[in-house]
């Protein structure tokens, strides 16, 4: 079974199942298919955590998140008299993980080719894709700013096509298709799959970027930069597998990204919350729901997690190890800081016996009125919040894949004219101040907020979960994951479920801004909830009906052969499909 934020990428995985590829091969031409039919959510040139379970193995993470070039240093950025790094355009751009990190997972635990998997991302940008609502609103928004300041995009995407219009992208399409000629002068499998990496990486791919980035264009700033990146930092970069952080909660094994990525916020929540669970919200029988009290707790419990990943995540080798965040000693503490009432502060904890230090931001103090949509906020210079895919998938072996790729937004850098994508903007996640874990340091990864989910239950049940959405997307699996496991609601049920999240972190996008007490519901909740929680004094901004998330899950139980799957029905472009 297949799952994923788009109808046509979710089609092509299950294509490749029918067609006896496993998993990881069904995967690759999902995340590739993403890459030509969400540019607004994705592309060749972004980022790409994912967690893959082969069926005779441990979960295990994959990390194509590129790292910082080796030219991106702070005194670089301070000698062009930047504070930060710009949202868009150049320099915030890191090294592209995501396209090498797919065909390391197809080398590495796949069963076909590169050309068997790519050719369904290639016959939509050659033949064309119908375009969603949302990226014909979105280009319309940004045509202005391509005329004026990013020409190659406006080439790529003027006259902004309409919804429904098939949109054709063949300067992609030929990207792909030299990737693909280059993997068949390979004898083997694996050799053409390097090969297609290599062309990639220090072939034509890693060439027209290193020449594209000299040349100065206009960012978020409000001045033009050229890019860091050249084409050695594609060069000396190749995707790693790790081992993932996990909890141990009622019967599951809950497996995330280490602390480079949010993802351990969802496992120090969790035990944060545990001991709370059975008497605010019951189970099975008993489940409660989602009422006042049971928000309040989740997200008092969420910002002294994301306090936590604001003061202590990073790829920082020489910083704490996150694992004692889960040590019951200190969940115990954490817990002992819930109140009746919402908290508007920044309480990050003491680690390892060492004080926490959050960097220097600034504060929202008075957020504007109304509540976001859930998806990516786009402003009109093309910085962006929380654009992002997903896809999880299961096959009749019983192999697991959970991946949340993302970057190179067609709104947030401006095409690569010869190859047909743009390039991602993570590194505005890092800080240009020293010593903290997320501090920028060539060769490390900024730290992302990219964040699939996998969990084996003890009866060997196999879980895949997780959204797009930025700094939401924890949240957003917190409530599946507890409607589901507690509520007893099947997956399908679970990610209809009402939701809700806050936005008291640092925010991970520029302009790095937290809004204390902030809480985003969405409208399905009853007016006696919205109350009670302005009472305990959250500000409460309600939301569309169906705006919030975008979850999909998928499920193998090994005793009984099903294979599960779901789909975010907010937006109607989520698609499950199985047989």
């Amino acid at each position: 079974m297949v799952t994923s934020t788009h109808w046509l990428a979710s089609q092509s995985g299950m294509a490749v199942l029918e067609a006896g590829g496993n998993a990881f091969d069904a995967a690759v031409a999902t995340g590739f298919v993403l890459q030509v039919v969400e540019p607004h959510l994705n592309g060749p040139g972004g980022d790409l955590p994912l967690i893959l379970k082969h069926v005779d193995h441990e979960p295990e993470v994959l990390s194509g998140q590129g790292v910082a070039p080796a030219g991106a240093t702070i005194q670089y950025f301070r000698d062009l008299g930047l504070s930060t790094v710009p949202g868009t355009g150049l320099l915030a751009t890191a090294v592209p993980g995501s396209t090498v990190a797919w065909l390391t997972l197809l080398r590495d635990h796949g069963t076909l080719w590169p050309a068997d998997v790519l050719k369904y991302a290639i016959r939509y940008a050659e033949a064309g894709y119908p375009v969603v609502e949302r990226i014909s609103a979105l280009v319309k928004r940004m045509a202005d700013y391509f005329t004026s300041y990013w020409p190659t995009s406006a080439q790529t995407w003027l006259p902004a096509p309409e919804p429904g219009q098939l949109h054709t992208r063949p300067e992609l399409a030929n990207t792909y298709a030299r990737l693909v000629g280059e993997s068949q002068l390979a004898d083997t499998r694996e050799a053409a799959c390097d090969r297609a990496i290599r062309a990639w990486s220090e072939g034509f791919v890693a060439e027209a970027i290193d020449a594209f980035v000299k040349r100065p264009v206009m960012d978020s700033s409000g001045r033009e930069h050229a890019g860091v990146i050249t084409g050695d930092d594609l060069a000396n970069f190749r995707p790693g597998y790790e081992r993932p952080m996990s909890l141990d909660w009622r019967g599951n094994t809950i497996y995330k990204a280490a602390g480079w990525a949010q993802s351990p916020v969802f496992l120090e929540t969790l035990g944060i919350l545990d001991p709370l669970l059975d008497s605010v919200f019951g189970s099975g029988s008993d489940w409660r729901g989602f009422g006042a009290d049971q928000i309040h707790h989740v997200i008092e419990a969420q910002k002294l997690a994301f306090a936590d990943r604001d003061a202590w995540f990073g790829d920082a080798p020489d910083h704490p190890d996150l694992a004692g965040l889960l040590d019951a000693g200190y969940l115990d503490q954490r817990r002992s800081l819930i109140g009746e009432a919402a908290s508007l502060e920044l309480r990050p904890g003491r680690l390892n016996g060492l004080d926490p230090r959050l960097p220097d931001f600034s504060v929202v103090t008075d957020p504007v009125a109304g509540g976001s949509s859930g998806e990516p906020t786009v402003q009109r210079d093309g910085r962006t919040k929380g654009d992002t895919c997903h896809l999880d998938i299961v096959d009749r072996w019983g192999n697991v894949v959970s991946a949340t790729p993302s970057g190179g937004w067609l709104q947030s850098s401006p095409t690569v004219p010869e190859l047909g994508f743009c390039l991602g903007s993570r590194l505005q996640m890092v800080w240009l101040e020293e010593g903290l874990p997320s501090t920028l340091v060539p060769g490390r990864r900024p730290r992302t907020t990219l964040s699939p989910g996998m969990a084996v239950a003890q009866d060997g049940t196999v879980t895949g979960f997780g959204t797009p959405g930025g700094d939401q997307q924890d949240q957003w699996a917190m409530v599946f994951w507890l409607a589901h496991k507690l509520g007893g609601l099947n997956l399908q049920a679970a990610i209809d479920h009402p939701t809700f999240n806050i936005k008291s972190m640092i925010s991970s996008f520029e302009p790095r801004v937290p809004e204390p007490g902030v809480v985003e519901v969405e409208g399905r909740f009853a007016p006696e909830v919205v109350a009670e929680l302005e009472k305990r004094g959250h500000k409460v901004k309600v939301t569309g009906d169906w705006a919030l998330s975008r979850m999909t899950a998928a499920s193998y139980d090994p005793y009984t052969g099903m294979l599960k799957a779901a789909a975010n029905p907010r937006g109607m472009q989520g698609y499950a499909v199985g047989r």
